[in-house]
């Protein structure tokens, strides 16, 4: 079950409470000083530090995590963390506001970027083995480089400025209770990858990055794909019809499918140059789908691993 509001309100009822919790979690994630890497720190109460016992180092309660430089409260990095985590669809960062009550709008839409970052930091050190299904997928976004300009004559299909591509994996396995009218396997985990541009090299380094050398692929009969055994153990392209496309790679379809539906939901536009980040926070809540109320630990585990300057 995830955490319910009433459950987080119990948990952290003011700004003290965030702070000794955030304390205690970056104990718990380890710490390791700047000067000789050294692992072991006790906590000054006297001045909220941490310090190194080798060294006498000393680190703020920030320092070295995803809050580095924020001047927004702890209290309010928890609550859109909790939202983040608890709500089924994504949140804008403009009802972000209006949950907490800013009146600029910037430094909450910063946070939640930084948030989401953070998010793919955590998938981007996995790697999907097995059978995976493989395709692409072509997102609307806006040209954040070309907004503004005179308006210029758009392309169709692919390659349209108002597409961004996408490579989707989806990590399957037999399904042992198959229903009459469900895909022939069971969905594991997903890989959502922003490409530059849709030749073979992309997606062969993408997938260089993403699988594991042994994985057994599955993609249509695309072009870009044909060099992609070069990186896997096998591949399997097959010839499919566009009406067919649901039926033979059940999972990426469907994952795109509730991808574009969630952001057309929650979002007016999304920029191309974030796409990535909204892709990572769909991500991240997908794979982690049954950790319950353990979702909001982890994402807050990896908000303090996670440096936004590394």
């Amino acid at each position: 079950m995830i955490m319910k509001l009433i459950e987080f309100i119990q948990h952290f009822p003011d700004e003290q409470s965030c702070r000794e919790a955030f304390r205690d979690y970056r104990l718990k994630a380890g710490l390791q000083c700047r000067k000789c890497g050294g692992t072991k720190h006790y906590w000054m109460k006297s001045i909220e530090q941490f310090q190194c016992k080798e060294r006498r180092t000393r680190t703020t309660l920030r320092k070295g995590t995803v809050m580095e430089d924020s001047n927004l409260p702890f209290q309010t990095w928890f609550i859109a963390i909790h939202l983040m985590t608890s709500v089924k669809k994504p949140i804008s960062a403009k009802e972000m506001q209006r949950q907490l009550g800013y009146k600029r709008y910037e430094p909450i839409w910063y946070m939640m970027q930084k948030i989401r970052t953070a998010m793919g930091s955590r998938d981007e050190s996995s790697t999907l083995s097995g059978m995976v299904e493989i395709d692409e997928g072509f997102f609307t976004t806006v040209d954040s480089e070309n907004r503004g300009k005179r308006k210029q004559k758009l392309k169709r299909g692919r390659g349209s400025q108002k597409q961004t591509p996408v490579l989707v994996m989806a990590e399957t396995k037999t399904s042992k209770s198959r229903k009459k009218g469900c895909p022939a396997y069971s969905c594991k985990n997903f890989k959502l990858t922003v490409m530059e541009d849709q030749t073979g090299e992309t997606i062969n380094d993408i997938s260089l990055k993403s699988l594991d050398p042994n994985t057994r692929a599955m993609t249509d009969n695309a072009r870009a794909f044909s060099k992609l055994d070069q990186v896997v153990r096998t591949h399997k392209a097959k010839t499919i019809k566009p009406k067919d496309a649901g039926k033979e790679l059940p999972w990426v379809h469907i994952a795109i499918s509730n991808a574009k539906r969630c952001m057309l939901s929650a979002y007016h536009h999304v920029d191309d140059k974030y796409l990535q980040n909204y892709l990572n926070e769909y991500t991240y809540k997908l794979n982690r789908r049954y950790f319950g109320d353990k979702l909001f630990e982890r994402l807050l585990i990896a908000c303090i691993s996670f440096s936004w300057f590394i």
